[in-house]
């Protein structure tokens, strides 16, 4: 019952307000001092272009060399923008064109600034950052578009819910993946964010890795006193070392809050619930909570992101599959007349 009270008083305006907050504090960053130098090209956007393929990595080079023509005048411009947008959400009057200029923004911020959050290259994970902080604006500002007049419904798109599953059912693809499905492949990750982080920060990347890697050994140790002949225990090593069967159950649990969310009830508000968790850890173990201690933050990263999308299809009406796609068959012919 009260669950049920709380998501019906998760209207399109309170996530627009939230999400015109955002777009201040992405503003505000972006006015930090290393932002209107080179840094912000070469210590940001380049290693985003790093392992894509052409078609991604060229037009973010493109927009490198642009930059740093005049670093200054193009991040004052970028501030200038995402701060109007901020402004524009805020303001009642103008939330809708805000939240239309943010979708065309947040696409062009994806491309050109977060590489397509890394998808192209099949080397990213939902726990750094996966698919991208930018895509998520889009798609909140599409659920939270001011409704036509033809309809009064206050509660975000229920869309979302369906979008709420792809991203986790990808989120657990992706965690299979070569390259980040081993715990030493996810150790590495985490321990890398140590570097330069506050103490207190680097300490709990540094522990988290510490606790990771050693999943990869405890199987191996267990089963040193017994008998085995020496290739029997290669064998074994070269199975167990992965800690292969952590990486499955992150995947697993991944795909399980893609699946309940598709469940009305009880099963949807465990699967947001679980989903908003996982996001807080991803955040702060994954990314860091954004890096901003670095002088380079951007924006807070996809984290919050996931835990204010989570919430908006809590509040999304309490429709079953069937329905979900009735809705979306009948919104189509529409688009079509």
């Amino acid at each position: 019952m009260l669950a049920c009270k709380i998501s019906s008083r998760i209207t399109r305006r309170g996530i627009q307000l939230v999400l015109g907050g955002l777009w201040l504090l992405d503003g505000a960053l972006q006015l930090q001092h290393q932002m209107f130098t080179s840094s912000f090209a070469n210590n940001v956007i380049a290693p985003a272009a790093q392992g894509q393929p052409v078609f991604v990595s060229g037009v973010m080079h493109f927009s490198i060399h642009m930059f740093l023509m005049h670093p200054a005048i193009y991040n004052a411009l970028i501030a200038i923008i995402q701060l109007s947008l901020g402004v524009l959400i805020l303001w009642k009057r103008t939330a809708k064109y805000g939240l239309i200029a943010s979708v065309f923004w947040g696409l062009f911020v994806w491309y050109v600034g977060e590489g397509l959050g890394g998808l192209a290259s099949w080397q990213t994970l939902l726990l750094m950052g996966a698919p991208g902080a930018a895509l998520i604006y889009v798609v909140l500002a599409l659920g939270v578009m001011p409704p036509s007049k033809r309809r009064h419904d206050q509660r975000p798109a229920y869309w979302l819910v369906l979008f709420w599953a792809l991203l986790w059912s990808v989120g657990a693809i992706y965690q299979l993946l070569p390259g980040q499905n081993s715990v030493s492949d996810i150790g590495s990750m985490i321990s890398g964010n140590a570097s330069g982080a506050p103490g207190w920060l680097a300490s709990l990347d540094t522990h988290a890795a510490h606790a990771i890697s050693r999943l990869s050994t405890q199987t191996v140790s267990s089963m040193a006193g017994m008998h085995m002949t020496p290739s029997q225990m290669a064998q074994m090593q070269t199975h167990q070392v992965s800690g292969f069967w952590f990486i499955a159950l992150l995947a697993v649990v991944q795909l399980l809050i893609s699946i309940a969310v598709l469940i009305p009830g009880c099963a949807r508000r465990v699967a947001i619930a679980a989903g908003i968790v996982l996001s807080l850890i991803f955040w702060a173990v994954g990314q860091s909570f954004g890096g901003y201690y670095t002088g380079l933050a951007t924006d807070p990263n996809s984290g919050p992101l996931f835990i204010l999308l989570g919430v908006a299809v809590l509040g999304c009406a309490e429709i079953n599959v069937k329905q979900l796609w009735r809705r979306l068959a009948g919104d189509f012919e529409q688009l079509m007349i």
